[in-house]
């Protein structure tokens, strides 16, 4: 097993806020009563963190959905993960810890090339994990999230139920520095609070879970939330797909997005070409279309496994970059 302190990223210290702490706002100490309430906390101490988390204003503008009518590219984005530093980064990490890697496949089922392309998309290897205070962003979340939002109220009570679950995992580690995204995403696999309470392990073995500074903790965790959410040991992720038919419809094979819906047999009668080994696969199917920006799309036949990395970040352009650079780390190993 590869060290654990040699491939831990350059620790970062958190950004400092621009605002002023919360204090003793009313709708932060009753989000903080709610809150300790729910969790079995003190309620004194929820009061003093959530008083002394700092307000950044620049947050809210950055979890605005982009403007209308903006073209997704998926070109663009394969291009932006799966390119010659980070193939060569992955490749790094998955030679300094094979063994972490093996001992995740062998135990949780999932192939090491689909643990190592998420953590290479999410945080390239340790190298962009985020330096917010997780405190800070999921409090100014909580309380000031853009009413512009169209689904405001719904993505407010996330922050704020994630809020609840990072302050359980501060009252378990208060000598931990819980950093991250501007969003509250935290660690090697950049998981949410909640994510971290429900899936992650203790993969190393030092009897505690830690995301932020244990990349062997990491490998552990990312298996273990593919399995949960239905990793199937074997299946490929996709098929190729022809589109050609005369026979095709397109709407009916789009209208169930990224779920898969369809036998082989069935995505076939509607006009989607499979090749062989695709036409005898034992699930269900769903038609995945990647948009180009104004060139043709892009199109393949996702199976249960393709559904469940979208699990991780709901978008199907998330996943087959997980998949693509997986699939080109593992071409490049000896």
């Amino acid at each position: 097993m590869a060290s654990n302190k040699a491939a831990t990223a350059t620790p970062r210290k958190p950004q400092t806020p621009t605002g002023p702490p919360f204090g003793q706002r009313a709708d932060a100490m009753a989000l903080a009563d709610t809150l300790a309430q729910r969790h079995a906390l003190p309620v004194q101490w929820a009061r003093k963190q959530l008083s002394q988390a700092r307000e950044i204003s620049s947050l809210p503008k950055l979890v605005l959905p982009p403007p209308v009518g903006v073209p997704k590219n998926w070109a663009a984005y394969h291009d932006r993960f799966v390119e010659p530093r980070r193939i060569e980064a992955g490749r790094a990490f998955w030679e300094n810890h094979r063994s972490a890697l093996a001992r995740a496949e062998s135990q949780f089922g999932v192939p090491a090339a689909m643990i190592v392309g998420v953590i290479g998309v999410e945080t390239y290897y340790g190298r962009h994990m985020g330096n917010y205070r997780v405190i800070d962003a999921l409090t100014t979340l909580g309380l000031n999230f853009p009413a512009a939002h169209p689904r405001a109220a719904e993505r407010q009570k996330f922050f704020q139920d994630e809020l609840g679950h990072l302050l359980v995992q501060m009252r378990k580690s208060p000598k931990m520095t819980f950093s991250g995204s501007y969003a509250g995403a935290m660690g090697w696999p950049q998981f949410m609070p909640s994510s971290w309470a429900r899936f992650a392990v203790d993969f190393d073995g030092d009897g505690r879970i830690d995301l932020i500074n244990s990349p062997i903790d990491a490998i552990g965790s990312v298996a273990r939330y593919f399995q949960a959410f239905g990793w199937k040991t074997g299946m490929p992720t996709h098929y190729e797909v022809n589109l050609d038919s005369p026979d095709l419809q397109k709407e009916v094979l789009l209208a169930p997005d990224i779920l898969p819906s369809f036998s082989a047999a069935r995505f076939q009668e509607l006009g989607a070409q499979l090749g062989p080994e695709a036409q005898t696969h034992p699930g269900l199917l769903a038609l995945v279309e990647l948009q180009n920006g104004e060139q043709p799309a892009s199109y393949v036949a996702g199976t249960e496994n393709f559904y469940v990395v979208t699990r991780y970040n709901w978008s199907s352009y998330y996943a087959m970059a997980v998949i693509k650079l997986g699939e080109a780390i593992k071409a490049a190993r000896p």
